[in-house]
């Protein structure tokens, strides 16, 4: 039973707010679409809601006030903005000290100046994962296919080295391949990283015949985890089934995973294993 009267969805790009906006409605839960302009998939014009750009908060919180929303999440891709370009409204101008100050500091500190400027407006902010727990990747093997001894050695110094880059707010995504790191996520995305590892030698990556070397996601150390949570889908898979890897591993209760199935369909077509690893199984307490 949800603890809110109604829940606002403050959705950025990609597929992750459409997925919570048909749960919503299929579950008969009151909700509201707030759409970030022009980043908001078209898809979610069909709910019910409002479209703003991105520097008309005040707009954006009077429509969630008015649609009767007493709990928001934020979801989807959102670019980082040049404020010399944003359209601001009065809200917005009043809260750009805060987010000013916040910028140099890195994605996890300007996150949390943004959910702080929504709390101190009335709204209770909670994470994707409570308004839809099924996204919550789960722990162990997902598919029909598993990690082997020399994959889960990759798997664990991934984590190792992403939980390091997160503690200075860098990115949530590495890959490793026989013990060597190939790609660090940072402003770039995950996406754009496996690009980067696709492209780089056959000799130190995996390929199509002989897959070798493991994606790892998971929060920074510093992470706000009502907002970010490391995301992976189907075109995740697609990704690093073209830089060769051998798999995906996520920390399980860590991360959200759109559309679960067919992420695993998509996996075992590929041959690629998905696994969710707990803190416990690379050495952490």
């Amino acid at each position: 039973m949800a603890s809110w009267r109604k829940l606002g969805v403050i959705a950025g790009g990609g597929e992750l707010p459409v997925v919570l906006a048909e749960h919503l409605a299929a579950s008969g839960q009151p909700y509201f679409i707030a759409r970030i302009e022009p980043m908001a998939d078209d898809a979610l014009a069909q709910h019910p809601g409002a479209a703003h750009g991105l520097g008309a908060m005040g707009a954006r919180m009077q429509a969630l006030r008015e649609a009767g929303c007493d709990a928001i999440v934020l979801l989807g891709q959102v670019a980082r903005p040049d404020i010399k370009t944003l359209q601001l409204d009065e809200a917005a101008m009043a809260m750009l000290p805060a987010i000013l100050a916040a910028m140099p500091q890195g994605d996890d500190a300007l996150l949390r100046a943004v959910l702080t400027e929504h709390e101190r407006a009335g709204f209770r902010v909670v994470g994707a994962d409570e308004a839809m727990s099924e996204l919550l990747a789960p722990a162990g093997t997902w598919g029909g296919v598993s990690p082997t001894p020399a994959q889960l050695a990759d798997l664990k110094k991934a984590a190792r080295v992403a939980a390091a880059v997160g503690e200075f707010d860098i990115g949530q995504g590495v890959v490793v391949c026989d013990g060597l790191v190939l790609t660090v996520e940072a402003q770039e995305g995950t996406d754009a990283m496996l690009r980067r590892a696709a492209e780089l030698p056959a000799a130190i990556r995996g390929t199509a015949e002989r897959r070798r070397g493991v994606l790892v996601k998971r929060p920074k150390p510093i992470q706000e985890r009502r907002i970010d949570l490391p995301t992976i889908g189907v075109r995740t898979i697609e990704g690093a089934a073209a830089a060769g890897l051998a798999g995906i591993a996520v920390e399980a209760g860590g991360a959200l995973a759109v559309r679960r199935a067919d992420i695993i369909a998509a996996a075992d077509r590929a041959g690629l294993f998905v696994y969710g690893f707990t803190p416990a199984e690379i050495g952490e307490t």
